[in-house]
């Protein structure tokens, strides 16, 4: 059975069009009206080797927190949504990613109880882009996927390379969390739902 999702997101603030496969290739085409989240979300496909269209209008001329943000709580839907009662999945996953001078580690769980944990050095700007917006991704994330996510800092401070170094680690953790292990049964709980 396909795990894919298609979500459509429509507020007062931003129109969002978005269609992820879970059993991708890598491939992305992404148009966010936010450069630095196009760049981080290209990379996130090829990483996941997931499968992702996102086309979003937002009120950029304000700032880029709306747009980041419901492209999080879209992104984290598609997710859950894509995994259905997640029978069968390994849901755990962790990445350490090296990037350059910085080093971040990703832990996840797809427990479907959202708990975001960041500990992550960014404030100020990368470019144009607001570094607190990462947080903000992360967290809709977390919360509209049902997903436990632990994100820790041990190096780097270059944003730009901090950023990248999450967004990599977390899309190599979903992969590592989203497979299928031919020997569970159910969903991996004891609790018999996740």
């Amino acid at each position: 059975m396909p795990r894919h999702a298609l979500i459509e997101r429509k507020t007062a603030e931003t129109n969002i069009a978005l269609s992820l496969a879970i059993d991708g290739s890598g491939r992305g085409t992404v148009s966010t009206g936010v450069g630095f989240l196009d760049h981080m979300l290209t990379l996130f496909c090829r990483h996941g080797l997931f499968d992702l269209q996102v086309n979003c209008e937002g009120d950029t001329h304000v700032d880029d927190h709306h747009s980041v943000e419901d492209i999080g709580i879209a992104l984290g839907e598609a997710i859950d949504r894509a995994l259905g009662n997640k029978a069968g999945i390994v849901r755990y996953g962790s990445f350490t990613c090296p990037m350059d001078e910085a080093l971040v580690s990703a832990h996840l769980d797809l427990s479907g109880r959202a708990w975001f944990v960041c500990g992550l050095q960014l404030d100020g700007k990368i470019g144009a882009f607001d570094a607190e917006l990462v947080r903000e991704f992360f967290a809709a994330l977390t919360g509209n996927a049902r997903m436990n996510l632990h994100l820790v800092q041990h190096a780097g401070s270059n944003r730009h390379h901090v950023a990248e170094a999450a967004f990599k680690a977390v899309a190599r953790a979903l992969d590592q969390a989203t497979q299928l292990d031919p020997r569970v049964h159910g969903v991996p709980s004891t609790k018999g739902t996740l």
